[in-house]
């Protein structure tokens, strides 16, 4: 999504499980007024995967791995809270998936946003109003392990130029029954003629190890008016 502000200090989670703790939580974002370099978003994947990641436990390696730790026995106590211990697998990856996105705007309906199993939206997705406050809120489930580092990318360009690019980290995640619900920080479209058009954007939901539970290829509108529903 493109915005204009955005309040660094706010946290719009909504239900999330136990969340990293505050110094690692990361958002960071480049300016709409400043052309991007093509190769930032790459060099952040490289950096990403250079990093040297611990041995993969299943859930049930998790719970019995340093049982007799007090300290850590009650993290995980808080971080699996919800999970039936008597279902769980012995899978080693886990599965995120996103049930749904919407557009929460003040004073009109959520608009909601059907998501394709290829990940590509036909047509024109959705249309925003010039110079008008909106959040994304999406819901998502999480099964079989726990998911570390989950993150929100995105990335828009207009006219084949990057304009804006942010990350999000939205945190640490249980397997449970009910579906996560996050609601990404308030947003400000731009406005203007400038500003005004058509705009093509990539979104992904990855975890630490980098891997893509969901990439999206989609292009939006920003208009003078809301699009009629």
């Amino acid at each position: 999504m493109v915005d204009e502000k955005r309040d660094e200090g706010e946290n719009s989670n909504v239900a999330v499980g136990a969340a990293e703790p505050a110094n690692l939580q990361e958002e960071q974002r480049t300016s709409r007024y400043v052309t991007v370099s093509e190769t930032d978003e790459e060099d952040d994947d490289d950096r990403e995967q250079d990093i040297q990641l611990g041995p993969q436990y299943t859930l049930k390696e998790q719970i019995e791995k340093d049982k007799d730790d007090e300290s850590l026995r009650k993290w995980k106590e808080q971080l699996l809270g919800s999970v039936d211990f008597d279902n769980i697998g012995e899978t080693l990856e886990p599965e995120v998936r996103i049930l749904s996105l919407s557009i929460v705007a003040p004073g009109r309906n959520d608009i909601v946003l059907a998501v394709p199993e290829d990940g590509k939206p036909t047509g024109n997705w959705f249309t925003l109003k010039e110079g008008s406050k909106y959040s994304l809120k999406f819901t998502f489930e999480v099964s079989n392990n726990i998911v570390s580092g989950l993150k929100y990318t995105n990335t828009v360009w207009k006219a084949g130029i990057k304009v804006d690019s942010a990350k999000q980290m939205l945190g640490t995640f249980s397997p449970q029954p009910e579906p996560y619900i996050h609601e990404m920080p308030e947003e400000t479209t731009p406005s203007g003629m400038f500003a005004r058009g058509s705009y093509s954007a990539r979104t992904k939901f990855l975890d630490d190890d980098n891997k893509c539970y969901l990439e999206i290829n989609y292009s939006f509108d920003i208009r003078k008016e809301w699009a009629a529903v």
